[in-house]
Formats: structure tokens, sequence, C-alpha cells
């Protein structure tokens, strides 16, 4: 991609959105829905998230849930429907074809006579990129796939496999109630043309406005232009800006902290931020300025698989949280969050598979000193 500066405001609005698209966020899983108002974005509870579904892959885990199901697939995304789940995260990128196909890796790697290879996943076309692992018409298989991470191939092995799939399947397979946080995936090292960017979001949107009906939708990115031009081609679906929160730094100075997320964030209109949670920890007073600013916090992060570090999220006024160990979690936070006593519309209701919490909670001496005292442990991990 050549090097060039995005410009949003030249940018045209492009909101042509059917008229049964969902202007507010609703679903059974939110008895009283998700409201984007002049007030800010609000979560109507503190919710969980699966990430790439029922959890990412980590190959070189010694614990099995890490390589239960394949990440990013149909399997995974219906397999975490059946715990008390707000969303689901997965990463979409266009193919070379104009087709939007959930992956989260900007290369895709396989072997052949011996060889390794990778291809960026944005120059395949789609019966390239649906070539490799499990074939879902003939249950044959396709091209291996392996997986690259910090330099080491290795095989891409899990114990339930699954074929790749697209947008378009997981709107028409995944149990409609289920919202999706569907994050804009970017190669980090690119600075992208401002056409590009507009066409690849114009491309996705386009199946979101067909298939998304009344399903609730969260778009989220790393890529700041990207972030921006989202919010200004549509209007119905809340755009949050990902950050490290300062745990990487970057070229572009929106990227390496919470208080340059907060900024961009507010400047332009977008209703939240998902920082890695270690970031928020480090810095817990900007969790205040970002609630001051109207804005809805969610987070991700190894630490986010440690129940108590769940719990003291919820304390601390964040509004959700990213996990892979979506069983254990969900669990832990419906034990965790007790329903107010003589409370309306708060707690957990028996039997509705949903978890509500107190979005305000009060800070007992106990709570604060429970605080005080993890977080140092916790950002050494």
């Amino acid at each position: 991609m050549a090097l060039k500066a995005v410009h949003v405001t030249d940018v045209p609005s492009l909101d042509h959105v059917p008229e049964n698209a969902s202007l507010a966020l609703c679903s059974s899983r939110f008895p009283n829905g998700v409201e984007m108002g002049r007030s800010g974005f609000k979560m109507p509870k503190f919710v969980v998230i699966g990430h790439r579904g029922n959890g990412m892959n980590v190959l070189q885990s010694s614990d099995r849930r890490m390589r239960a199901i394949k990440e990013n697939t149909i399997m995974s995304f219906n397999a975490a429907s059946t715990f008390p789940l707000d969303f689901i995260e997965f990463d979409v990128q266009v193919t070379r074809d104009d087709c939007p196909v959930i992956f989260h890796d900007d290369f895709i790697f396989s072997e052949e006579n011996g060889a390794v290879f990778g291809r960026r996943i944005t120059e395949l076309s789609l019966s390239e990129f649906l070539s490799y692992g499990p074939q879902r018409d003939n249950g044959n298989e396709g091209k291996v796939l392996l997986r690259k991470k910090d330099g080491k191939i290795m095989p891409w092995d899990v114990e339930q496999d699954d074929s790749l799939c697209t947008l378009q399947e997981a709107f028409v397979k995944v149990e409609p109630a289920l919202g999706f946080n569907i994050e804009l995936k970017f190669d980090d090292h690119i600075v992208y043309e401002q056409d590009y960017l507009v066409h690849v979001l114009q491309t996705i949107l386009k199946v979101v406005f067909e298939y998304a009906k009344d399903r609730p939708i969260i778009f989220s990115t790393f890529q700041p232009d990207a972030a921006l031009l989202i919010r200004k081609l549509q209007s119905n679906y809340p755009v949050f800006f990902l950050t490290n929160g300062g745990c990487e730094i970057y070229e572009d100075v929106r990227r390496n902290s919470l208080e340059e997320a907060m900024k961009l964030s507010v400047e332009n209109g977008l209703e939240g931020i998902v920082s890695e949670i270690k970031g928020i920890f480090r810095d817990p007073a900007t969790v205040t300025k970002i609630k001051e600013s109207k804005l809805c916090l969610l987070s991700y992060g190894k630490l986010n698989n440690v129940p108590e570090a769940v719990y003291m999220q919820h304390l601390m006024g964040i509004d959700g949280v990213i996990v892979d160990l979506v069983k254990e979690i969900t669990e832990a936070v419906a034990d965790m969050i007790k329903p107010k006593n003589g409370g309306e519309g708060e707690g957990l209701t028996e039997g509705s598979g949903t978890v509500q919490g107190n979005s305000n909670p009060q800070f007992s001496q106990q709570d604060l000193s429970f605080l005080l005292k993890l977080i140092p442990q916790l950002i050494q991990i």
C-alpha cells in the first residue's frame, strides 16, 4: 500500500441503511436493550464477550482449553452461543475479490513439498482462502494449515477443527440473538490509502446491512483512520477504538495511550474504547475520565481469564470483558455479580441466562483494599 494520509473530512457520508436495519441494539440477551443517544452509548449490564468465538487458540499452550475448538469458525461461534454471552468478537478482512472473511492473522501459512509458504489474506481470492484446512462441502482436508507465532511455525492442531468462514456465513449460521463485535482487521505495519480503506469498509458494511437484521453489532478496530471512516460511513452501529493502552508503542501516537484513545474517540464521535486490561490497571484513574466523557469501556487480554481480575473491573465501572475461557468466566460472573436487594431491573434474573450488575458500583473499604493490593500483582503477569 502506498504511504498516504487519510483525510476523513474528504469522505462523503455513505449511510445507505435498509429501512429494517436496527437503529438501537436490542436482543433477548439484553432485556432493556442497548441504547445509543445524546447521552452516549450505554450497556445495560456488565457484558461478557467471547474472544474469536469460544476463545482464541494458543497452540503452544499446555492448557487444552486454548486448543479445544478452532478459533474464528462457525463451530466456535455456536459453541460460545450456548453460554450466557452477550457478544462474540471476531476479525474481518476482505479478500482480493471483495468477500469479507473471518481470520485473525495477516498471513495464512501452509506447507507444500516440505516448503512452508505464507500468503497475505487480502491478496487471496475467496476460493483460495477457503481452500485451507477442512473443507465444508465434501468433508475432505484442504491445504495444510500452519500458524506462525513469535517467528515459529507450528501445525494448527486443535481438538475440534472446522473450516474457515465468511462474514455472511456467520450472520446466517450463528444464533441471531448473539451480538457480533466485528473487529475491522488491518496490518499494523501498513499505512493505507484512503480509497482502499473506504472500499474495504463499504464491502463489509454491505454484508452487515443485508444480513444483520436485529442482531446487536459493535465495530472495533486498532486502525485509527478506519475507526473514523466507519463512523462517517454509517451511524447505525457503535464504533469502538481498540488500544493497547500504552503496553506497546507505535509510530502513530493515537495508539499509544488510553488518553490518546479517549481524545480520538471524543473528538470523532466514537462510542467507546476497548483496551488491553494491563493498560487500564496501570492507569486506573483514566477509567473515571473515560466514563465522564460518556464513552463505553471494554477490555481484552490474558488477565480477563482470571475471575478476580474480571470482578475488579466490574467494581471499577468497566462495562465488559472479552475473554477466552468463556465457560469459566461466564460462570464466575454469574456467581460474583449478585442482584441488588430491592433494586429494579438490576441483578441476575433467575433462569434468564443473563447477568446484570450495578453499573455504578459503590466501593467499600474492603473493595478498595482488595483493588489496591491486587493491581500491582496483576500488571506483573
